[in-house]
Order: structure tokens, then C-alpha cells, then sequence
């Protein structure tokens, strides 16, 4: 697994060795981990690919246990990012933040890295009392809330449904790539897109009270 764990020190970037050593080790793990697994990846090939050795590892994580806590929750927070930066670009425009989630979701698909979802993938080989388990289930239910709330910004009259509906299109999709890049999942944006414009949504007047219309009217 040498060839391996070298390919995975260079993906990692050239100046690897000026990186802190618990940076450098988050790095190798999180590239190995998506790779190949949580499972098949022993921390020797870890602290290889870290440029470091075990004893520096197990200063900086008790166990495997706590180095995979510590990578589900770089992921969580790298995701609550792409989020928050999508509703500060855009923060009068619903329409607007809609169109940038859907533009982020296409990058995500057609990226030729892609294995589907890191955070899903190490759900399926955690048992259900891991520490891990419950930062995954938190983050995918902060996630269904975040497109909640896109939706209902966006009109839509029933953004629970759709938002549950696309939750499932696009785990769906992540799952599918892994099987081959020309299976459903290549054409999931289309679908994607085609759901949002079938969406009924709510005329920009409706539930505002009277004096809310008169105002809007006047502008």
C-alpha cells in the first residue's frame, strides 16, 4: 500500500512537510478515509502519508476513533460553510441563492473526484453508537433544515415536501455516481431543475397583510 500512500502525500500538496502535524495528518486521513474507506485505512498508512509517524499521531488523537470524529466534523463544518456563504452572496435574493445552490450541486456531480458523499460513506461503516454517528445525523438534518428554508424563502407553497424530495434526489445521486458516471445520476440536474420550475409557489402578496400590499404596490 506504499504506492498508495505516497500518491495520497502528494495529492495532499507540495509543501505537505511545512504543514502542522495535526493538519498534516487530517489531510493524509481525510484523502485515504474517501478513498479506500474508514475501515480498510490503519493508522500506519496514515501517519506514512502524514509524512509522520504513529507516536506523533496518537499525540494529537487518542484513537482511529477520535481521528475519525475529528475528520466527520472538518466536513460538517466545510459544508455549513458552502452554506453560509451562499446566503451571504446573496442575502436579499432568494431566487438568487436558490440558483447558486443549484450551480453548487452541478459542480459537486460533475466533478470527475467525486465518490459521493464522504460524511454518507462513513455513516454506512459506523455502528450506531460511534461518536461520529451523531455529528453525521446532525449535520444531515441541519441540511434538510437549510433546504427548508430555501425553499420557503424561494414561495414555494409546500417547501417541507420539495425539500425532502430533493434531499433524496441529490444523496440518491451521490450514491448512484459511485456506481458509473453515466448512470441517473448524470442527469439528476436536469431533474433537479425540472422539479424547482414544476414547484408551486406562493404569489409574493400572499399571507403579507394590507398595509404590506398598499406598500409593496407603491414601490
Amino acid at each position: 500500500m506504499s504506492t498508495l500512500q505516497s500518491n495520497a502525500s502528494r495529492k495532499a500538496g507540495l509543501d505537505l512537510a511545512a504543514r502542522p502535524p495535526r493538519e498534516r495528518i487530517l489531510i493524509a486521513a481525510r484523502d485515504l478515509f474517501y478513498r479506500f474507506g474508514l475501515h480498510p485505512v490503519g493508522v500506519d498508512a496514515i501517519a506514512e502519508a502524514a509524512l509522520t509517524n504513529k507516536m506523533t499521531l496518537y499525540r494529537h488523537f487518542k484513537s482511529k476513533d477520535d481521528l475519525i470524529v475529528a475528520y466527520i466534523q472538518q466536513l460538517a463544518d466545510e459544508g455549513e460553510d458552502i452554506w453560509e456563504r451562499i446566503f451571504s452572496e446573496n442575502p436579499d435574493d432568494p431566487q438568487k441563492r436558490l440558483d447558486a445552490w443549484v450551480d453548487f450541486v452541478e459542480d459537486v456531480l460533475t466533478n470527475k473526484f467525486e465518490r459521493g458523499c464522504a460524511i454518507a460513506n462513513a455513516a454506512v461503516e459506523l455502528d450506531a453508537e460511534h461518536p461520529a454517528r451523531a455529528l453525521i445525523e446532525a449535520y444531515k438534518r441541519r441540511k434538510r433544515t437549510r433546504l427548508v428554508k430555501l425553499f420557503k424563502d424561494a414561495r414555494y407553497r409546500d417547501p417541507e415536501l420539495l425539500a425532502d424530495e430533493v434531499f433524496l434526489l441529490f444523496e440518491g445521486a451521490r450514491i448512484n455516481i459511485q456506481c458509473g458516471k453515466k448512470g441517473p445520476a448524470s442527469r439528476v440536474v436536469l431533474m433537479l431543475r425540472k422539479l424547482l420550475a414544476a414547484g408551486p409557489r406562493r404569489n409574493r402578496f400572499e399571507g403579507a397583510s394590507k398595509s404590506e400590499r398598499r406598500t409593496d404596490h407603491t414601490i
